[in-house]
């Protein structure tokens, strides 16, 4: 008999365990459960925090194929050689939103500089319309595929765990830093730079 109210707490435990994960989770799933509500309220989204990763630690290429926002085909292959920043974002998210300027900014002095760098967007759970209506509002001018299953975010290989999160990928095709939350175009610049930099 002794051994009921232990074991009673010990479920109790392992409930409240359940409930906390449950209440911090950072999955693209719970991301997506934010973004169908479609309130701007209570995504997830990372503080800004920056990693680099060295050449030597970097993992296999990223692998993906999709559509853009205006229908066309897109195979991240089509990138080998360049540079590439990855973006997360969703026209629901608030600090999307806010940092759209940015990475805009960001792209201008790219191609300003004439750098083998491109621009990729992921619109994350939202219908294609909406995002290019966002796209077309906010005078962005790299493209974005469209992600309203939420399965491209999965071949990131659990580098972008919120929105937004940038990342920046060599010339092979390696995650080389990440972005987790809002960028400034001071910081993805300086980021961007570094790969394109490497030998």
């Amino acid at each position: 008999m002794s051994r009921t109210p232990s074991r009673r707490a010990a479920l109790g435990a392992a409930a409240l365990v359940a409930l906390a994960l449950a209440g911090c989770g950072s999955d693209p799933n719970s991301v997506a459960a934010q973004a169908k509500a479609g309130d701007q309220k209570g995504y997830i989204s990372g503080d800004g925090a920056v990693e680099t990763i060295p050449a030597a630690d970097r993992q296999e290429p990223v692998t993906m194929q999709g559509t853009l926002l205006d229908g066309t085909p897109w195979d991240i292959t089509s990138t080998r050689g360049q540079v590439l920043v990855l973006n997360v974002w969703g026209s629901w998210c608030a600090p999307c939103v806010a940092e759209a300027p940015d990475l805009q900014k960001a792209w201008e002095q790219q191609q300003a500089k004439k750098a083998p760098v491109q621009f990729m967007g992921i619109d994350f759970r939202e219908e294609a319309e909406r995002g290019a209506a966002f796209v077309d509002k906010a005078g962005i001018t790299y493209p974005s595929l469209s992600d309203k299953p939420g399965l491209l975010i999965l071949r990131l290989q659990g580098k972008a765990p919120t929105t937004p999160s940038t990342l920046v990928l060599d010339r092979e095709g390696r995650i080389a830093a990440r972005v987790n939350g809002p960028v400034d175009a001071t910081t993805l610049t300086g980021l961007v730079d570094d790969v394109v930099a490497e030998k």
